[in-house]
């Protein structure tokens, strides 16, 4: 494995790379990474070009001259310059979270929520706190609720595996993570409120859809079809208004509780707690695993190398008195699992951050001036397949990660949470509240399915199951 030439004797050099001209420049990049390259092409191509992990280049979305954004970004695609996005005395995180572009307050009760602030900011510390206290508060349920939750998802799989000989899995697993999430989060159950408990997922998925559409390919509609509808303005919030309206409703009057809390311990007004609730619920959680858990699930149910009999043992061995976050966390093959998953296929592939000030950036074989107010860009995707830090980086490797293979160290370069797995969040920093949640989550997953099941197979091109072989006894 190669190591990163010591920041002091490395050499300086200029920052590669161009914004091409005003107006084309912009468009010609936004159609490259959209239309005739996609995202990963779109970087690696113009990294072999500068013969740099880090360059100049525009990112989308590019909006007409009357709405103000800038796509100007400096791309960070090694683990070592990437990982000053994590550094807050260098980088500040303020609105940056899908990069220059910021979709309206108005998705969120005309509010700042947790995510657009921050550190520096007074309303940071109350409200992440307030996140982290709530995420402590759930974990007595937290694990009761995802199993209980999970045993109404593959029932409902099998009756479509018995019926049609095949499964898709989003739905009932959507379903599943918007009733395990707020019962867990918000101590409510939707489903005493039909409109809430068939419908409230989608509400979110729409409330979501409308924020990101302008920086996401969606490829079901052609081009230059969806550049045109859904790439080149941003989206109004009255779309979606009445559905977030209903949760909000729900929330207040369901989640009393929690919403005391944020208010009588943390300061917090009764708007602050609900609308912040509401985004880690519906962004966060809900958007981070809607992304993750499939690819999970797809991964494992697709791999033919044997490793689902190697989890099925690890788990019935170590499972042997139940599932929670401590008999997970002894399962080093799982875990190590999921981190791959991780490595590969972060559920958010892009992380900006803005030059708080004047300094010097280092890659593993230069360093770059950065002036304030310049907006940094990493694409996780490429920067956690890093050779310099991976051996044989693009390909899934399920034990990288576990202490046989020394994979403790490889933690440090794995960054899907807005900073290194070995980090720990806080109020002083970005790094997301439910990091170690999200892992014991996705582990917990894969161990009930193992031990309910000897074995599971994922459709090659779609995400469905097509096989649940039942264990003859369960752990």
């Amino acid at each position: 494995m190669a190591s990163a030439t010591p920041a002091t004797i490395l050499p300086l050099r200029t920052i590669p790379g161009s914004y091409g001209l005003p107006v084309l420049g912009p468009l010609k990049d936004r159609l490259d990474y959209f239309w005739f390259q996609g995202a990963e092409t779109f970087f690696r191509d113009r990294m072999l070009k500068h013969k740099s992990s880090v360059f100049r280049t525009n990112m989308p979305p590019t909006f007409p001259f009357f709405i103000n954004t800038n796509p100007k970004v400096i791309a960070v695609l090694d683990t070592k310059s990437f990982s000053t996005l994590f550094d807050i005395s260098l980088v500040e995180k303020k609105d940056v979270l899908v990069g220059d572009y910021m979709p309206s307050t108005s998705f969120t009760g005309n509010l700042r929520v947790l995510a657009y602030l921050d550190p520096s900011e007074p309303r940071h510390s109350p409200i992440k706190s307030f996140a982290m206290d709530v995420l402590k508060s759930s974990s007595r349920v937290w694990v009761s609720e995802l199993q209980n939750n999970l045993q109404i998802m593959w029932e409902s799989i099998e009756l479509d595996l018995a019926k049609n000989g095949t499964a898709s899995f989003i739905l009932p697993l959507q379903k599943c993570i918007f009733r395990f999430l707020t019962m867990s989060l918000v101590g409510a159950d939707p489903n005493t409120r039909p409109e809430i408990g068939e419908a409230g997922f989608a509400v979110l998925d729409s409330w979501l859809a409308l924020q990101l559409l302008p920086t996401t390919k969606v490829g079901v509609i052609p081009q230059p079809l969806e550049e045109l509808l859904l790439h080149s303005l941003p989206f109004p919030a009255f779309l979606v208004k009445p559905g977030y309206n209903k949760l909000y409703k729900f929330i207040e009057e369901e989640g009393k509780e929690v919403i005391l809390k944020g208010q009588k311990e943390y300061g917090l007004t009764k708007e602050e707690t609900i609308h912040n609730l509401l985004f880690v619920l519906g962004f966060n959680a809900f958007g981070g695993f809607s992304v993750f858990l499939p690819t999970l699930l797809s991964t494992v149910g697709r791999d033919k190398t044997g490793l689902q009999e190697k989890l099925r043992v690890e788990v019935r061995e170590k499972g042997k008195s139940g599932l929670s976050f401590e008999t997970v966390g002894q399962m080093d093959l799982l875990k190590s699992t999921v981190y791959e998953v991780l490595r590969l296929n972060p559920p958010v592939p892009l992380q900006y951050a803005r030059a708080r000030k004047n300094f010097m950036l280092s890659s593993h074989d230069s360093s770059y001036e950065i002036q304030k107010g310049e907006l940094l860009c990493g694409y996780q995707p490429l920067v956690m397949r890093d050779p310099n830090m991976f051996l044989n980086p693009e390909e899934f490797v399920a034990d990288r990660f576990t202490e046989g293979r020394g994979g403790k160290e490889l933690l440090n370069s794995l960054f899907w949470s807005n900073g290194p797995q070995t980090g720990t969040p806080s109020t002083s920093n970005k790094q997301c509240a439910a990091k170690d949640y999200v892992v014991a989550t996705a582990a917990l997953v894969l161990a009930w399915i193992f031990t309910r099941y000897d074995e599971f197979t994922c459709d090659d091109s779609s995400l469905t199951i097509t096989q649940a072989v039942k264990a003859s006894s369960t752990v």
